[in-house]
């Protein structure tokens, strides 16, 4: 039995494949389930304006997920997100326990302004 590992995933899939979505992640929780793997979050965060083009593309569909499987498993969701031309980038990052709560994306506005505070004053001479 090969040990589970904790991933979080986000992939960025081209908008014009957006109606597809819905079939793309089934895929990819099948994959993750037929190993014994488990899918702890997912969120669909929708169409959204990247931070610079991609292939002269300006938005794209995100979806983040967060997964606990094993590498083998890892390695075939990589080949699928790699060989599926309606995926512009993807992006995985191991990390130490399940996350399970809501992301500070979905959370809205108000709460990621709390999170983060800037302050882009000028600084004061003491």
């Amino acid at each position: 039995m090969t040990t589970l590992r904790h991933y979080e995933i986000v992939v960025l899939i081209h908008p014009d494949q957006s109606e597809q979505v819905p079939a793309m992640v089934e895929r990819y929780r099948s994959v993750v389930a037929k190993d014994g793997g488990q899918v702890h979050r997912f969120e669909d965060w929708g169409r959204r304006p990247l931070a610079y083009s991609i292939e002269k593309v300006h938005k794209a569909h995100y979806i983040l997920m967060n997964i606990e499987c094993g590498k083998d498993t890892l390695a075939v969701l990589k080949d699928l997100f790699r060989y599926n031309d309606a995926i512009l980038r993807y992006l995985c990052l191991v990390r130490e326990e399940a996350v399970t709560e809501m992301s500070p994306m979905m959370r809205g506005d108000e709460s990621r302004r709390d999170e983060v505070e800037l302050d882009f004053s000028e600084p004061r001479e003491e």
